[in-house]
């Protein structure tokens, strides 16, 4: 992901999502002025492949300078690329840009323009099973800044046949493609919708290479001994016996094939200012969670479960997802995410009364204000594990 500032506003290209988002006030008073801008689109646009986004739902003025040059550049980009369309994302929020982007579906119909609140990728609420989709979405985009690396020590290589287990709408699946080239990756959710919804992403980005199947991770119709690597995130502590997860990941990896993990403990999630509260909600949360038997605190139990599930050469380590690794925003928006359905749905469901449910909202939008804050820090730790099934 590159960022670039000029004057009032910023632009960044983010290369997984094939999305380029423009945020500020754009206001030139010469359209050579946005020339760099310009230039970093083109170059965007011939990384992409089937749909490139163009998001300005954060760019809050735009004058007409800045609308005819980007607006050229936007059709003669696509009238230049068969294989190319633009989506143009907006806002609500700021209802000019719909306005005036809209016209552009006039010139031709490779440009689309849709707002915020309505469906697009990567940013549409697509609540599903507790409304986990959302929160994972975004999730992912963070947590990739870490995971790309580490996918490498854990024994990740090209030309792999790879699993994605609990793959959600395949946004993992499509970045591991990307970066690591394997000769092919199956990406089996128990959710239908999901996985149609993951098909459609893949189409639009041009991804191949990558097979979305519907199964249940307990109980898998994958053959065993076939995947050299086996990658399942986030899942095992929402399952009420994750050994048994374990036991088919196990299954389906071939012998000195290895299988990786990632889990939370989420009371380790930490902000400054307003600590103190930031502490009572996550700790909360995880007697939230165990309330419907699941474990948010599994992440420093992987090493135990893989052990007890067989595997060997066991490598284990955390890291933390701040509010310092891209947009502070993006880890603001995650945190209301959990908020909206731990203390919008869960909560209420456990029988929390309406000065808990306050308590607990109260504790997440401190974690935002640290996230946001010019001094503040915020933090959400992740341990990843990996072992080996012996031969």
């Amino acid at each position: 992901m590159i960022a670039t500032q000029l004057r009032s506003f910023t632009w960044q290209f983010n290369e997984n999502n094939q999305e380029f988002l423009v945020q500020g006030a754009l206001r030139p008073q010469r359209p050579d002025e946005l020339a760099s801008c310009l230039q970093a689109l083109e170059a965007a646009a011939q990384k992409a492949k089937g749909r490139l986004y163009f998001n300005v739902r954060r760019l809050v003025r735009m004058n007409n300078v800045a609308f005819r040059a980007i607006a050229r550049k936007l059709i003669d980009t696509v009238s230049g690329r068969s294989d190319l369309s633009i989506h143009v994302t907006t806002s609500s929020v700021v209802g000019w840009a719909t306005h005036k982007f809209s016209t552009l579906q006039e010139h031709t119909p490779k440009i689309t323009v849709n707002e915020y609140d309505s469906e697009f990728y990567p940013g549409q609420s697509f609540l599903e099973d507790g409304g986990f989709i959302p929160i994972l979405r975004t999730q992912t985009n963070l947590t990739w800044h870490h995971e790309k690396a580490l996918l490498a020590k854990h024994g990740l290589r090209e030309d792999m046949l790879v699993a994605d287990i609990c793959c959600g709408i395949g946004d993992f699946a499509v970045l591991i493609q990307k970066e690591y080239n394997p000769g092919r990756v199956v990406a089996l959710d128990h959710s239908k919708s999901s996985l149609a919804y993951a098909r459609q992403v893949a189409s639009e980005f041009g991804i191949k290479g990558i097979d979305y199947v519907f199964g249940d991770a307990s109980d898998m119709l994958l053959e065993s001994d076939q995947f050299d690597f086996v990658t399942c995130r986030h899942s095992l502590q929402v399952f009420d016996k994750p050994e048994l997860i374990l036991k088919e990941l196990y299954r389906i990896c071939k012998p000195g094939g290895r299988v990786y993990i990632t889990n939370e403990k989420n009371s380790h999630c930490l902000g400054e200012p307003r600590g103190a509260s930031i502490q009572k909600t996550y700790d909360e949360v995880a007697r939230l969670w165990n309330h419907f038997n699941m474990d948010i605190e599994l992440g420093p139990k992987s090493r135990r479960y893989m052990m007890d599930a067989g595997f060997e050469d066991i490598l284990m380590e955390s890291f933390m997802v701040t509010n310092l690794d891209g947009d502070p925003q993006d880890f603001a928006d995650i945190i209301q995410s959990w908020e909206n359905v731990y203390a919008g749905q869960m909560a209420v469901r456990r029988g929390d009364t309406p000065e808990q449910i306050a308590e607990l909202r109260q504790g997440f939008q401190d974690h935002i204000f640290a996230a946001l804050h010019p001094k503040g820090y915020a933090g959400w730790p992740i341990w990843a594990a990996s072992g080996r099934k012996p031969k």
